[in-house]
């Protein structure tokens, strides 16, 4: 989880190959209300996000059978949000992707194509929660990819909030 631009999709996906799961990102079974608010730089609202998260809870994680590892790349932004996700999923973890505003927003820069717009950047970074250690795992993205990706693998077999990378 995450604000825009921090490497949701990439960390995810890459995540989920080295494991052997399924990888599911959220920006995909946004509704197309949603995107087209985003896309003219409108920030999205609880009334906007829940029932886009119920989807994710419903379709993802409520769907992922015992036995089975899906990794969701999701925002989260909010505790409401992780809470109505993870409530009742006792296996699943979270991992927080950090980065600064300045290394975030200089990525969303360079990204084309997406329908997220940098101008909404801040308005992530004012609506994100900061996941504490009995939350989940903070994983620094100032790091390659790769590098990145085995501080999720770690997270991943270590008691929950002893991989911070903060």
């Amino acid at each position: 989880m995450g604000v825009s631009g921090c490497g949701k999709s990439a960390v995810g996906s890459a995540l989920a190959q080295s494991i052997g799961a399924h990888f599911v990102d959220a920006d995909d079974l946004h509704p197309p209300a949603n995107k087209a608010k985003m896309a003219a730089k409108i920030p999205l609202t609880d009334a906007d996000r829940l029932p886009w998260l119920d989807t994710l809870r419903r379709t993802v994680i409520d769907a992922t059978l015992p036995g089975q590892r899906t990794v969701l790349a999701c925002s989260a932004l909010k505790r409401t949000y992780r809470h109505l996700l993870m409530d009742g999923a006792p296996d699943m973890r979270l991992l927080y992707l950090h980065g600064t505003f300045e290394t975030i927003a200089a990525r969303l820069a360079a990204r084309k194509g997406h329908f997220m717009p940098p101008e909404l950047l801040r308005s992530q970074f004012a609506t994100l929660e900061t996941p504490g250690a009995t939350e989940g795992d903070t994983i620094s993205i100032d790091a390659p990819l790769a590098d990145v990706v085995a501080c999720c693998r770690t997270a991943l077999v270590k008691p929950l909030g002893a991989v911070d990378q903060e």
